[in-house]
């Protein structure tokens, strides 16, 4: 009897431990979450801006991965300045990342060289639609959407209402109602008979690189002018004619008569040197610390075809290294829900990039600081960058035109010689074919 009670004992035990290895060996949670090994990995290059900017990028990307069930982003930042350099080793060696971002001034040179992949028939048409008018845009090429943004940018003048309202001006509120290139200049004139020294105007010309493409091109355009034909795709007759001519000579003239402060320090507006600010959306915050009270924000002036400001900035795409496309425009499309862009323009004070988020935005909805910036943007009052390949020579050879004009060299030849080297890099590249298709 005791030996039949052992052996029920063991076999009991026996049971227990087959169930104990059945179970061990179940997930007990089908929801439970998956492994990173288990998803799709796709890789994700971003700049490294702001610091503000990289902690959003790099929450929005864990967020992403903790949610997704399909696939895992890996994120690395590239430096700025090293950035373009970086596309193009990887490129060459093959090994570009799934998801790129890239800075406005590359946009058509990476479309050409076949770096990028549309995305129209990725992304959900409700997303697209969403998307603001100048960063369709800016993404579009050949009836093709190659990028996204989440921010756009834009240029005005920032100005001390007291000093303003002192001389008697009126304050345009919109593109619409932008001061002439005459009153401007009588306003210029004004502040600067009440003034130390008699530089009012700060154009920023302590900032390098594309800044003087982007802060001053507007101007061109506004006079009927521009960096290039936009249908022939070449600078001759464009950016040397009578109204790129004339409307230069007009910020050469504020220069020569002492209207603009050099602003070697970055203080000029900071420190209440000056009256008005030449710049774009970025500088508000810190503006707004600096003159809470009699801050406005104006329009570019009109040189007589119509206030213009810049537009674009750092923008997504999906190369043509991905080989899960869908997967990556599921994670464009979280960047663009209205919460992560609203996330990211709070970070960098940048217009939101899709409409919906404008309105939610308390700096650039219809009551915002900053709608003006919104409104240029939404209202066609803003140039897309020339989309051609041969943006980099462009605005290279801008740039040096722009230097020497701000020191007194003649207007004309100054244009010319831009031009002459813009078309011979066209024509060394056959015309870029790609470059002149005009969307």
């Amino acid at each position: 009897m005791k030996r039949e009670t052992q052996k029920k004992h063991i076999l009991l035990w026996i049971l227990l431990l087959l169930v104990f290895i059945l179970f061990s060996g179940c997930d007990r949670n089908p929801h439970k979450k998956q492994n990173n090994s288990d998803k799709i990995q796709l890789t994700i290059w971003s700049h490294a801006g702001q610091e503000k900017e990289r902690k959003i990028i790099a929450n929005q990307v864990k967020r992403f991965n903790q949610q997704s069930q399909t696939a895992h982003m890996s994120l690395t930042f590239i430096p700025e300045r090293d950035y373009n350099a970086q596309v193009q080793a990887a490129a060459i060696a093959g090994d570009l990342p799934d998801i790129l971002e890239f800075d406005g001034p590359y946009v058509y040179n990476y479309i050409w060289q076949n770096h990028l992949i549309p995305l129209e028939n990725l992304l959900n048409k409700t997303v697209i639609d969403d998307l603001l008018p100048s960063i369709r845009s800016q993404g579009m090429h050949s009836n093709h959407l190659y990028s996204v943004g989440v921010f756009d940018s834009g240029l005005g003048l920032y100005g001390r209402k007291d000093l303003l309202q002192k001389i008697g001006v009126r304050l345009p509120s919109s593109a619409a109602e932008a001061w002439t290139v005459e009153e401007f200049a009588d306003i210029l004139q004004k502040l600067a008979k009440n003034d130390t020294d008699g530089a009012v105007l700060d154009l920023k010309l302590n900032y390098g690189g594309e800044w003087f493409t982007y802060g001053f091109s507007p101007i061109l355009q506004s006079a009927g002018a521009d960096l290039i034909d936009r249908k022939t795709y070449r600078s001759s007759g464009t950016l040397n004619n009578q109204e790129a001519v004339t409307a230069l000579g007009h910020l050469q003239s504020w220069l020569k008569r002492g209207f603009i402060d050099p602003n070697l320090d970055d203080a000029a507006f900071l420190s209440g040197r000056v009256a008005l600010s030449w710049v774009g959306h970025w500088e508000y915050a810190r503006y707004y610390d600096a003159h809470p009270l009699n801050l406005v924000v104006l329009p570019l002036p009109d040189f007589g075809k119509g206030s213009k400001t810049g537009q674009g900035s750092w923008n997504w795409g999906v190369t043509k290294n991905c080989s899960h496309p869908d997967e990556a425009a599921i994670f464009l499309t979280f960047l663009l829900q209205p919460a992560e862009v609203l996330a990211m323009c709070d970070a960098n004070s940048a217009v939101p990039g899709t409409k919906s988020a404008v309105e939610q935005s308390q700096l650039y909805s219809e009551n915002g600081p900053l709608r003006l910036f919104a409104e240029q943007l939404l209202g066609g009052f803003s140039v897309p960058r020339p989309k051609t390949p041969a943006y980099p020579v462009i605005t290279t050879e801008f740039q040096k035109a722009f230097q020497h004009i701000r020191h007194d060299g003649n207007v004309h030849e100054a244009l010319t010689k831009a031009t002459s080297r813009i078309d011979q890099d066209i024509r060394d590249n056959h015309g870029y074919p790609f470059g002149q298709k005009n969307d």
